[in-house]
């Protein structure tokens, strides 16, 4: 998927690694977490998500896909298990907020996004 995204947008910035022990100085206009993020433990998501909110630029976004609602269930993908976990959505708005955040967007169960919950957030200048 990465080669796919640095051919489309060859002038664009493209990292792959382990968002949980991310360890970059560096901060970027957009941060992204998409149908990624949801596949943490509810205590992986508290902890990366404000490593994720630490690199995003002032005014710059952070985007991201979780469940509706506190939950962990199992799904199957092609015959595989795979483990899918959200945070209420008081808990998301509580730690964006505490990160400086103010939200966007956010929409339950996106029919254009494969029912998954859209968050898009905004930093705000310091």
């Amino acid at each position: 998927m990465i080669d796919l995204c640095k051919h489309r947008f060859p002038k664009e910035q493209w990292l792959l690694a382990d968002m949980r022990t991310l360890n970059l100085q560096e901060q970027f206009h957009v941060v992204m977490a998409w149908h990624s993020f949801f596949h943490l433990p509810h205590e992986d998501q508290r902890l990366t998500l404000k490593i994720l909110a630490n690199r995003v630029k002032p005014k710059g976004l952070l985007v991201f896909t979780s469940g509706p609602e506190y939950d962990e269930v199992w799904g199957d993908n092609g015959g595989q298990e795979l483990y899918h976990a959200s945070l209420s959505a008081e808990e998301y708005k509580q730690i964006l907020a505490d990160n400086h955040f103010k939200i966007l967007t956010h929409k339950i169960r996106d029919p254009n996004c494969g029912e998954a919950t859209v968050w898009v957030a905004q930093k705000n200048s310091l």
